[in-house]
């Protein structure tokens, strides 16, 4: 015989091991699958989330790096359009135009600086060479300011400054994964060209004023995209934040470290990133491994004058902190789960053993008593239904035993003496059956009294919870209040909403408090006009048409009064409300409230609305506690529930017609001079709903 076949044997004939089985088996399956979908899912949660970030990251350098150029354009603009200038300018004062451009210059950190005709031929000055041509240029003759990315050769360097070319030859350095080429050094440079046509008053362009700020081992230039990218606290402790500018696949200005100190340049991108980025124009978001660390990255292309793709702008942080700080999680995670098997198991194990201990007896006293021994079960600490069926075991063989010592001393005796023991043995069974019939009721009874000590204590103890926030919430605006003065008159409105809905919060814990303790609290009834009420209530649900967008029609015809709680009424009418606003469809959704006499005993309230319905079988449990028709995780099934307890406190009555796909109206009927009911009845009533829901 097999192992399997072994325990397979021993399992189906013990007890003891089949409630073990039985018990163990769902903590020992299912606890693991949870864990692993649940480091699954924390894994794959925290890297979107970090891809998330570089992406916006990405976009926010996107945004400096497009300031940053159109800033240059403006300083062009301030000097091009100042009166000092267009004074020099029409007196064509050489030394005093040379000194403005000077100070511009220096001041914006420019390369170059000069004034030049539409054709790109310098002015004003002793070298009078010639500008590079470029789409840029011809723009900018057209009489329109225009700034771009273009490429200079080492031929346009040296046009600008002889020492230019080797200042910015840049050694490219073997990098992992890079595309294999043949080039040795990067020799070009990358160059954001700003240039301001300079008009007369009829709008013809009498100069050009052409301006270039050199990108190559510009660390100032990408230091500031990356401080602001990459603020004080935007990362974790440990991360580092980067921005490179790339010219084609080579790092011209990074704050990469290479080494403490030294920056990664002349390093090139992964061959992955150049196809996505340069030959295909697409942005690249993963993480990935940069110089010598592995860094959360986005890439895209920059282009130049004429739309061609030269370069990269790439924003990341180091991976290792957040990678660290998720591993720490899951280890937390794992040990949890393993600490909560294991406590599982041994509670399983001892409340198995309470249940088996009980059994193993009566199942030897049976073999017992049928070789004939006189054994009993004895002494049971177990109070549950199992301890009482032992000791009634005890009972019954105590009682079988007599009647079998009083059976074999009437043996003897006459028939009919044998028929009325044999009855008086059918009425003590009889008796035996009513004794556990009582036993069963008491044993519901006590389920049904638990139930409602528990669904007490629950509200008692959040209403407790709630009260605290709201007093520290009165108590700083009363702060407010007394040290703005008039200050806040403009907001006064919106202070006394805030301080009335902290007194309804406030309204709602002491009616918690009174469903949990109806002896220490008492309601509070007013006359309450309805039509008021209505309209103060939709300024509680305004908010809700930022999210979706909706009509709600007034007919609002009552004429009397009712007496109830104004806040426990406008409790429930914000309740259906927000249900109608979630019911609606995303487009021509309309609400209807309409408030009418109901003869001469009091008031009715409709709220009608044109969403998804709800099928026939359903309208009997919506206001069942913890019954929703919404999806899972978007409401707690109490809304309804609680409003149906709030109206039928004061003798009055929620009811619902729905037709699917149609709409659904639900009326709320208030009496004119309210009839209370006691918080038990409507709490039973509920929970007798609950009992045949679950039946």
């Amino acid at each position: 015989m097999g192992l399997f076949q072994r325990i397979n044997r021993v399992v189906r004939e013990t007890v003891r091991y089949k409630l073990l089985v039985l018990v163990l088996f769902p903590i020992l399956l299912v606890m693991p699958i949870v864990l692993a979908l649940a480091i699954y899912w924390g894994a794959s949660f925290t890297y979107d989330q970090l891809f998330r970030k570089v992406r916006t990251d990405l976009r926010v350098a996107d945004d400096v790096f497009g300031r940053l150029r159109q800033d240059y354009l403006s300083n062009l603009g301030r000097l091009a359009e100042s009166y000092t200038f267009r004074t020099a300018l029409t007196r064509k004062d050489k030394a005093e135009i040379q000194q403005q451009l000077s100070t511009l210059k220096f001041n914006a950190n420019f390369t170059y600086l000069h004034i030049t005709d539409v054709a790109g031929n310098r002015l004003f000055e002793s070298d009078t060479g010639r500008d590079r041509s470029s789409a840029t240029l011809l723009q900018a003759a057209q009489g329109k300011p225009v700034v771009n990315v273009e490429i200079f050769s080492q031929a346009d360097l040296a046009n600008e400054d002889p020492f230019l070319p080797r200042k910015i030859e840049l050694p490219l350095l073997k990098t992992p994964y890079a595309r294999p080429s043949a080039r040795r050094k990067e020799d070009r440079g990358m160059m954001i060209r700003a240039i301001y046509p300079i008009k007369n008053q009829v709008g013809d362009v009498l100069a050009l004023l052409d301006g270039g700020v050199l990108l190559n081992n510009n660390f100032s230039f990408v230091d500031a995209i990356r401080n602001l990218v990459y603020g004080s606290g935007s990362l974790l402790k440990g991360s580092l934040g980067t921005v490179t500018v790339f010219l084609d696949d080579v790092r011209i200005t990074t704050n990469v470290p290479l080494a403490p100190g030294e920056r990664a340049l002349g390093t090139r991108v992964s061959d992955q990133v150049r196809t996505r980025v340069l030959d295909q124009g697409k942005i690249w978001i993963d993480r990935a491994f940069v110089v010598n660390d592995w860094y959360i990255s986005a890439y895209e292309p920059i282009l130049d004058e004429n739309g061609q793709r030269v370069g990269m702008l790439y924003s990341g942080y180091l991976e290792a902190p957040y990678r660290n700080a998720l591993l720490q999680a899951l280890v937390v995670l794992v040990l949890l789960f393993i600490v909560l098997m294991i406590l599982s198991s041994l509670v399983a194990i001892r409340g198995a053993k309470s249940i088996f201990k009980p059994l193993e007896a009566m199942t030897a006293v049976v073999h017992a008593t049928r070789s004939g021994e006189a054994r009993r079960i004895g002494k049971v600490a177990s109070q549950d239904e199992i301890g009482v069926l032992a000791r009634e075991f005890d009972v019954m063989l105590d009682l079988l035993q007599e009647r079998n010592e009083q059976l074999q001393a009437w043996a003897d005796q006459l028939e009919t003496k044998v028929a009325e023991r044999t009855a008086e043995l059918q009425h003590k069974n009889a008796d035996l059956q009513r004794t556990i019939s009582v036993l069963r009721q008491t044993r519901q009874q006590l389920v049904v009294a638990e139930k409602l000590a528990a669904l007490g204590e629950l509200a008692a103890g959040v209403a407790h919870e709630i009260n605290n926030p709201t007093q520290v919430i009165l108590g700083n605006l009363d702060m407010i209040v007394a040290e703005l003065g008039t200050l806040l008159t403009p907001y006064r409105h919106e202070l006394d909403l805030i301080v009335q809905q902290v007194y309804r919060i406030q309204e709602i814990i002491r009616n918690l408090l009174q469903y949990a303790r109806p002896d220490e609290y008492a309601g509070y009834i007013s006359d309450v006009d309805v039509n008021y009420l209505v309209k103060d209530t939709l300024k509680l649900v305004q908010h809700l048409r930022k999210t979706n967008s909706f009509t709600i029609d007034l007919a609002l015809n009552a004429g009397m009064t009712v007496q109830i709680n104004q806040q426990e009424l406008q409790q429930v009418l914000v309740n259906l409300l927000v249900n109608a606003i979630h019911a609606l469809p995303d487009k021509n959704g309309r609400i209807q409230i309409v408030t009418r006499n109901w003869e001469d005993r009091g008031v009715a309230i409709d709220v009608i609305d044109n969403g998804s319905g709800m099928e026939e079988e359903l309208l009997g449990h919506i206001f069942n506690p913890f019954y929703s028709t919404k999806g899972q995780g978007e409401g707690t099934g109490l809304g309804l529930s609680v409003s149906y307890g709030l109206i039928r406190r004061y003798g009055g009555n929620i009811t619902v017609k729905s037709n699917l796909q149609v709409g659904t109206q639900f009326s709320v009927w208030l009496l004119r001079e309210p009839v209370l009911v006691e918080d038990e009845e409507t709490i039973v009533e509920q929970l007798r709903a609950i009992e045949e829901d679950a039946g």
